[in-house]
């Protein structure tokens, strides 16, 4: 289902496969699996969330077993952080008692509030076996568009020098984008101990979608609904999208958001 239906996304689709796979096939894993989207909006963050959630669990996201956290709608105001707090662990160990494999996502992480992250941190840290339940078969799954400036510029210089994508690494870009994220900037993971006390297992990066990639995605979005395309039609969806650099055009703004919207245009 990636291979066919996440576009642009090599580097993802290999981490991901790889890191969900060897957790799934470990008779004890020593820790919760950890893995922090990243990239621009639109890049398929959200996608692969939803589409992990419907290969792990028969009804999906509307398993009992996964909880889905949006930062901004959960916990909207800084003064009630101690009852969020209490709150989110509350909720964190109700599913795990219900469900030895547990799937938490939270989305629009870098808008998390530090202490929020430090209250889930022992979630995700190695188990130490102390009375508590046991949350290793657990994976947490962080959303976030921190890290999309740094992703985008590492693959628009590998298009200037005339480079394809797919070369880019997985070790050059999580070089770059460590280093991103530590930036004491007011993102809850530089001032949390995620990333100090390497509680992040995997860190995923999306790249920016192309021309072509959108057409892609307009091609699923007729395809999901059951209606006949063109090719004059993809033109046209991928058309209205806004592209970036101002010069080259390289990138849609929204990455596919509203590419299904835009084909209600069509109707």
């Amino acid at each position: 289902d990636l291979n066919g239906q996440l576009h642009g996304q090599h580097l993802a689709k290999e981490v991901i496969v790889r890191a969900v796979q060897g957790f799934l096939q470990s008779p004890q894993p020593q820790k919760a699996l950890v893995l922090s989207f990243h990239g621009w909006s639109g890049t398929g963050k959200n996608f692969v969330a939803r589409m992990l959630a419907s290969h792990l669990y028969r009804d999906g996201l509307k398993s009992e077993c996964v909880r889905v956290f949006i930062s901004l709608f959960h916990f909207p105001h800084h003064k009630y952080m101690d009852s969020y707090k209490a709150q989110l662990k509350k909720q964190i160990s109700e599913t795990l008692q219900l469900c030895k494999q547990s799937l938490f996502i939270f989305d629009e992480a870098e808008k998390l509030h530090f202490s929020l992250l430090d209250a889930i941190k022992p979630f995700m840290a190695r188990y130490d076996n102390k009375g508590q339940v046991d949350y290793r078969r657990s994976i947490f799954l962080f959303l976030s568009n921190l890290g999309g400036n740094t992703i985008n510029e590492v693959t628009l210089d590998f298009w200037r020098a005339g480079r394809a994508r797919e070369e880019i690494s997985m070790e050059f870009l999580e070089q770059q984008l460590r280093l991103e994220l530590l930036e004491p900037a007011e993102n809850g993971y530089a001032r949390s101990h995620l990333l100090e006390e390497n509680l992040i297992d995997f860190f995923v990066p999306f790249l920016p979608l192309e021309y072509h990639h959108v057409k892609l995605c307009a091609r699923d979005a007729f395809l999901a609904r059951g209606l006949p395309y063109t090719e004059a039609a993809l033109d046209e969806v991928a058309g209205m999208m806004v592209f970036v650099p101002k010069e080259e055009k390289l990138f849609s703004a929204q990455g596919c958001k509203s590419v299904s919207q835009r084909i209600n245009y069509f109707l």
